[in-house]
């Protein structure tokens, strides 16, 4: 017989990379140097973590096919970027990235393809009704929509994370 309650760990809040968890410069972020976490970032992802959700990050990296930086600038900044959620309690569960662009090709794994969120689904188990996507772009609400996630959180880019804190919490099933 299955419980009630919900199980926390099929919970998820799924984040886009720049715009949410770091400034977002307008042009890409290619390198550890130009990352910077926004202010209310790590107290708002401890927050969730400790309210039971996983936290995953997916992001488009197309800069990656345009030449700007390389799969080893962005596995720098990823590394820093676990390293200080760690640190502040807040343990990013997965990371998921799409190198392509849509100027040398398609893919589906480019968000607003949903490859990323499918994959992050069937990785951790999770039951997309109780995921969250957070993003400050329409496609990455779009990509949460097309693997079956229909809370989408749409936020303007550099935005304080805190201003949304609640809306996970107070919408849990």
């Amino acid at each position: 017989m299955s419980s009630p309650f919900p199980t926390p760990s099929r919970a998820a809040i799924l984040l886009d990379r720049d715009g949410v968890i770091n400034h977002d410069p307008g042009d890409y972020t290619t390198c550890l140097e130009e990352f910077q976490i926004l202010p209310t970032v790590l107290a708002t992802l401890q927050t969730w973590k400790k309210a039971g959700f996983k936290l995953i990050l997916i992001t488009n990296q197309g800069g990656i096919a345009k030449g700007r930086y390389d799969h080893d600038a962005v596995d720098r900044i990823h590394a820093h970027l676990k390293e200080c959620c760690s640190d502040a309690g807040a343990a990013l569960d997965d990371i998921f990235y799409s190198p392509h662009h849509p100027d040398f090709g398609q893919s589906l794994s480019r968000k607003p393809g949903s490859l990323m969120v499918e994959r992050a689904l069937a990785r951790h188990g999770l039951d997309p009704d109780r995921c969250w996507m957070f993003g400050d772009k329409a496609r990455d609400i779009d990509c949460a929509l097309g693997a079956g996630v229909k809370n989408g959180v749409l936020i303007e880019p550099n935005a304080p994370l805190s201003q949304y804190v609640q809306v996970p919490l107070a919408n849990r099933r």
